[in-house]
């Protein structure tokens, strides 16, 4: 863009005359000599004007009354011909070809482009360099990137986002999406990562996805090597796991009584999370979770909250499902255990088949040479609760847990509530240096200033040190349990991080939110987010819903059931839509339509809605959807016999088998088992087969070929293998 008083400096013509010429040539926009040009209305400008041309075309074209030809003889007579500019003057004398004035014709009428083809006059040096570089910039801007063959996209990412790694304009990729999958996005939406891979499949780019980086590293919080000397001794943190009414609750609530300070009132104590013990001069920390379904969820948000674990195992009962799936939650997070067999005091108690229950799942006792302390409780008549936090402490100076207190803190959030009174209530389980009143934390989304901090008693304190549980004020808004949190420095950094993380999240709700429908029902089972289908149901008669109520009713299966969450007469409204949205439904409409609203809310927030003049194309349906939801049956089929005649052992390869098919056929994809001596020695996959040298997708029965089994060499002559292949056979609602 060039403006009017520029150009006109460049060439030497006053800005009044270019405004008129350009006036002349069609320009309605350019007024004032601050207008801008375009480029090409520069380049025509110039073609024009450089020499004079325009002038003289006008003059030629100019028809003359003969009042001015009088008066330019007159002129021509007594000497006093017009000046003309020193430029304009060589042209103006010169006699125009009848091709140019042609073309010339056409400039007037409007057609620039042509006329710039066959009248391209030379520029001056500065302006060819100066439009050079603006037409290389365009180019940049406009041409793909070249295309790698492979690409990394962190998640989430929206069109934007892969457009840009992928080389590839952001309209050509929404044209996709809408064409090939029939999904209707913007250049700031979020994509899912299986459709993120196609679109690298359809471009031949292959994707490779990561997720974000981890948020400690957003705000620069590195590691620092702790120095020895400040290290110093910390309370162990001990989560009670084990089998329903196996006395966890019980032995923790007389724990607890065992602490004098306990006793004493406050109003966060009941919903602390955690609380501290005082045993012989030591604490212990007892975090009080619901059972190993959320030890394991805090686990999986990265939280290792905690660094013992008591086993509760009822004497009277024994170990149970749900004991062993303690035991191997715990084992996973590597993590020491120490056994309460409580109700000792029961009659049927039998300590000694508990012991050898658990020692049966590598859980030794010491006193049968294990290391296991397994310790018998009582709640009823106190036995063995001091006994107990003395073993605890134990199994703490064998981990020798230590920590730095002389440093920010850092730690889990265990839960977190909103107080009429004090606003957002975050307890936090501190497991490293010291939080203090007037530090700045970020924790999730949440972000904010410790207004006051409380212990597990309810009184308020100053400073909290390493493995102390407290309830804290002055956070922006609720955090999730098992979030991290960080005391940093910078509260305006702070809030950009908890934005950004807010941002993430939301990006990823969007890109995985997609309703239940009778045609991805199938899929979202698969992937164990289903287990039954939600209906709304809207008639044109009473006696209609209730007759497809208790059609639709019938044909649930065990695997997945019709669920009628609302039915009614009448059209469909907005309220039934967005119904159907909130709960993940499907609409039915029997002799009704949805609303225009409605329709179009529905169309918006993805909701299908199904409507039938017929109650038995209702009902076949939903069952069609139903019989495709069934997991379909495994039946084995024998495709071929093999012999092993000869073993060839191949460097860097392993174990090849020349084999000769007996019968059937062996398929390059089919499974395969080793027999030897009719004992099944291996079971797996054929990793190549050829005949001879080349790769051979089949070899039938009379035919000799070479099998590799994937991940098994012991292959010996005369042994035998069995390719087979595994099918799907469909069930049906019938076979229920």
């Amino acid at each position: 863009m060039v403006r009017i008083n520029k150009l006109a400096k460049d060439l030497g013509f006053k800005s009044s005359l270019l405004i008129e010429k350009c006036q002349e040539y069609g320009f309605v926009n350019i007024k004032h000599h601050a207008n801008a040009l375009t480029d090409e209305q520069v380049d025509l400008l110039r073609n024009k004007l450089v020499k004079g041309e325009e002038q003289a075309v006008a003059v030629k074209e100019k028809p003359e009354t003969p009042k001015a030809k009088k008066a330019s003889a007159e002129k021509k007579d007594e000497g006093s011909v017009k000046k003309v500019s020193k430029e304009t003057e060589p042209t103006a004398r010169r006699r125009i070809p009848l091709w140019k004035q042609k073309a010339r014709e056409e400039l007037i009428k409007g057609r620039w482009k042509e006329v710039t083809k066959v009248s391209q006059q030379k520029r001056p040096r500065r302006f060819d360099k100066r439009t050079k570089e603006v037409v290389s910039k365009e180019k940049v801007s406009v041409q793909p990137t070249e295309k790698e063959e492979k690409v990394t996209i962190e998640l989430p990412a929206t069109v934007k986002d892969v457009s840009a790694a992928l080389g590839v304009k952001a309209g050509d990729i929404i044209s996709k999406l809408l064409i090939g999958h029939n999904i209707f996005a913007t250049i700031n939406q979020a994509l899912d990562g299986e459709l993120i891979e196609m679109i690298g499949i359809e471009y031949g780019v292959e994707v490779e996805l990561k997720q974000a980086k981890e948020d400690e590293e957003e705000f620069s919080l590195e590691e620092e090597v702790d120095r020895a000397e400040d290290l110093m001794p910390r309370a162990p943190i001990v989560t009670f796991l084990g089998h329903v009414d196996h006395g966890k609750t019980s032995l923790l609530d007389s724990i607890r009584k065992t602490d004098t300070a306990a006793s004493e009132s406050g109003g966060i104590t009941q919903h602390i999370g955690a609380y501290r013990v005082e045993t012989n001069g030591k604490s212990v920390v007892f975090l009080d979770t619901p059972g190993h379904e959320a030890f394991t969820a805090m686990r999986a948000r990265g939280a290792n909250a905690t660094d013992l674990v008591v086993l509760v195992v009822a004497a009277d009962d024994g170990v149970m499902p749900q004991t062993e799936e303690a035991i191997n939650h715990a084992r996973a997070a590597n993590v020491p255990i120490v056994v309460a067999i409580n109700k000792v005091d029961k009659p049927e108690a039998n300590v000694q088949k508990v012991k050898q229950q658990l020692a049966a799942l590598e859980l030794n006792p010491e006193e049968w040479g294990g290391k296991v302390q397994m310790i018998e409780t009582s709640v009823v008549t106190k036995q063995g609760l001091d006994t107990l936090l003395d073993g605890l402490l134990l199994e703490a100076e064998v981990l020798e847990l230590k920590a730095v207190f002389k440093k920010p803190a850092r730690g889990i959030v265990l839960e977190a509530h909103v107080h009429e009174g004090r606003g957002v209530i975050a307890n936090l389980l501190v497991r490293e240096g010291t939080l203090r009143q007037g530090d700045i934390i970020l924790c999730g989304q949440a972000f904010g200033r410790v207004r006051a901090i409380y212990n597990d008693h309810g009184k308020v304190i100053k400073e909290a040190g390493s493995s102390t549980p407290v309830a804290i004020s002055g956070l922006s808004t609720c955090p999730e349990a098992g979030d991290k949190f960080y005391v940093i420095k910078d509260i305006q950094k702070a809030r950009e991080i908890a934005a950004k993380r807010e941002r993430k999240i939301r990006e990823v709700s969007l890109s995985g939110r997609q309703h239940v429908t009778l045609d991805n029902l199938y899929q979202k089972i698969e992937d164990g987010q289903v287990k039954e289908i939600n209906i709304i149901l809207k008639a044109d008669f009473k006696g209609s819903v209730e007759v497809l109520k208790k059609s639709l009713e019938k044909i649930s299966t065990n695997e997945v059931r019709t669920k009628i969450l609302h039915s009614g007469v009448g059209g469909i409204t907005e309220t039934d839509i967005l119904l159907a949205d909130a709960s993940d439904a499907v609409v039915i409409g029997f002799h009704v339509v949805p609303e225009d609203r409605a329709r179009t809310l529905a169309e918006t927030c993805g909701v299908d809605v199904r409507l039938y003049k017929v109650i038995y194309d209702a009902t076949n349906d939903i069952k069609d959807a139903l019989e495709g939801m069934l997991t379909p049956d495994k039946v084995e089929q024998i495709l071929g016999s093999i012999e092993v005649r000869k073993v060839f052992k191949v460097s860097k390869i392993g174990n090849i088998a020349g084999c000769y098919v007996k019968s059937g056929k062996v398929l390059r994809n089919s499974l395969v088992r080793l027999i030897r001596d009719s004992v099944v020695l291996y079971d797996g996959k054929i990793a190549t087969l050829r005949i001879v040298k080349d790769d051979a997708k089949e070899v039938k029965a009379g035919y000799e070929c070479g099998i590799k089994i994937a991940g098994f060499d012991d292959i010996k002559v005369d042994d035998i293998i069995e390719s087979y292949e595994i099918q799907h056979v469909a069930r049906t609602l019938n076979k229920e």
